[in-house]
């Protein structure tokens, strides 16, 4: 009787095992995941210039390779069509840094001339990003987040 009770505990170590060796298995092919995404936008003013500030944190298990930026008005044909990854392809990349043991801190700023302000469309726009990790796997959010141009 005791063999038999040893018998079937192995077995079940051994099921157990297998069982928790496939579920994380899959973990370190999940695409990044992007937290605390916030975008910041001041008009110029006077003689200063204006600015957009974006900031995300990025996780991934095997590393974050880029982060890409992009800033669109809400009334764009990005609405109508959709922001694909291609069209994240040539746009500008955030400033990363290490923010944990997987995690880092992307920033995002630019400046924004009177001009630019003047030519922009008013109302709302979104900020996509298109994260990608060492892995392969990729991310896009196409509305990370929001700022309003008046």
């Amino acid at each position: 009787m005791p063999r038999r009770i040893v018998l079937s505990v192995a077995a079940g170590v051994v099921v157990l095992g297998g069982a928790g060796a496939f579920a994380l298995a899959p973990a370190g092919e999940q695409p990044p995941s992007l937290t605390h995404s916030t975008a910041r936008y001041a008009a110029p003013d006077g003689d200063r210039d204006g600015s957009l500030a974006f900031t995300t944190d990025v996780t991934a298990s095997s590393g974050v390779k880029d982060v890409k930026v992009l800033a669109w008005p809400a009334n764009s044909s990005f609405a109508e069509q959709g922001l694909t990854t291609e069209d994240m392809a040539a746009v500008e990349s955030a400033v990363c840094k290490p923010f944990g043991e997987d995690t880092v801190r992307c920033t995002y700023a630019v400046t924004v001339s009177r001009a630019e302000a003047k030519a922009s469309p008013r109302g709302v726009w979104h900020v996509a990003v298109l994260a990608g990790a060492e892995d392969g796997t990729t991310t896009l959010d196409t509305k990370a987040a929001d700022f309003t141009v008046v």
